[in-house]
């Protein structure tokens, strides 16, 4: 007998729902990728904590761990400390810098597992952020420290550039001044204000394409100390026409969680193969990570039908997930965890599983089951009836 529950619909009534049945894909063992992907992975918060959650952070960090090395097992890299982690919305640096440090000794057990860690200038109180000299010693501290425990850094977007730089030369005066000191090369990182609006006109003007050239010139100023750059603006035409301007051998970590399955298998443009193609640094990789791993194994072995019809039908996940206010999509993250079975309760950080609504839960889960990303079928229906009764919704 098939699976069923009732559901919440848009018009606000229930409906039967079934489940399909359709087994999740198994990535075939020893595959190896021929994309990097790095999964930005969450954190699993402490329910039991004695804490006042909006304004205090508390980690379960075995249970944090333990889905840092299933991402291990399934191939994918780790993008520790990053937003979906909630960075700067509720994570705080120093449970930051714990985090990277954990995971790095996670790391250590797995051979080939690849770790990035986001440094920034979150721990700064931006009210007293006064000068770009200020940003470059925010960020100089976090890089010595991630550093310090061997880590490789991703330069995560700063919140208090974004308020005192004045002009595109502050931002190249701070970039120069980073990728010049750092011990190995770097991905930069370009998040766009639907992620967090305290990021508007970074790269000092609001105008895209301006922003690009100067992204792009500091690249080409430091083409040795710059791994790639993951830009997320959800905007495919964008990363594209970057891409194919980077320099040989800087890559372009894909941000797409709309359009990243194009952009992973690429067009084959231009002489240099980074042109052609986008590697991943994706939050949605999280959500959907056996999928991801499946599909860029059989992208890896020539057969992109395949990576496709693997990937396709994640799409419209990742889209509801990551729909406005996309800074909320670390919530449909979580809850996707929360019905497979890789932690035993649907408590964020910071109180943010109350950030969607019941309804975005319930087609939520309507398009994972599409996707054939349940995991344990009859789990996550136990689990999803658990969250309808919280909401007073029985049966």
């Amino acid at each position: 007998m098939a699976l069923s529950l009732n559901l919440p619909t848009a018009g606000g009534t229930l409906a039967p729902y079934a489940l399909r049945g359709t087994a999740p894909v198994k990535p075939d063992a020893g595959v190896k990728f021929n994309r990097i992907a790095y999964s930005a992975a969450h954190v699993v918060a402490d329910p039991m904590a004695a804490i006042d959650p909006w304004l205090q952070c508390a980690v379960d960090w075995d249970t944090t761990i333990a889905y840092r090395r299933h991402l291990f097992s399934l191939g994918l890299g780790v993008a520790e400390a990053m937003d979906t982690a909630q960075r700067g919305m509720g994570l705080d640096w120093p449970t930051s810098l714990e985090l990277i440090r954990r995971s790095l000794d996670a790391a250590k057990d797995v051979p080939g597992a690849l770790v990035a860690s986001g440094c920034g200038t979150d721990h700064l109180d931006i009210d007293s952020v006064k000068s770009v000299d200020d940003v470059i010693r925010g960020y100089e501290e976090q890089m010595a420290a991630i550093e310090a425990l061997g880590g490789k850094l991703i330069v995560m977007a700063s919140r208090a550039l974004a308020r005192v730089a004045k002009s595109p030369a502050d931002y190249e005066r701070v970039y120069d001044r980073i990728l010049s000191q750092a011990k190995q090369p770097v991905v930069l990182h370009w998040l766009g204000d639907m992620f967090d609006p305290a990021l508007a006109g970074y790269w000092g003007t609001k105008d895209v394409d301006a922003a690009m050239d100067t992204a792009l010139g500091i690249i080409a100023a430091h083409p040795d100390k710059v791994d790639g750059i993951k830009i997320s603006l959800l905007d495919k035409d964008k990363e594209i026409a970057m891409r194919r301007r980077l320099p040989p051998g800087v890559r372009m970590y894909t941000g797409d969680d709309f359009n990243y399955a194009e952009l992973i298998a690429g067009d084959g443009f231009g002489s240099e193969p980074t042109h052609g193609k986008s590697d991943a640094l994706l939050g949605i990789f999280d959500a959907i990570a056996p999928a991801a791993s499946a599909a860029l194994g059989a992208l890896a072995q020539g057969n992109e039908k395949k990576f496709h019809d693997i990937l396709g039908p994640t799409v419209p996940l990742s889209r509801h997930i990551f729909a406005a206010p996309t800074r909320f999509y670390k919530t449909g993250v979580v809850f996707m965890a929360w019905l497979n079975g890789h932690q035993k309760h649907f408590t964020m950080v910071g109180g943010q599983q109350s950030t969607r609504s019941l309804q975005h839960f319930a087609e939520l889960f309507r398009l994972a089951d599409a996707a054939n990303l349940l995991e344990q079928p009859e789990l996550a229906v136990r689990r999803m009836k658990t969250l309808l009764a919280l909401h007073g919704v029985e049966g």
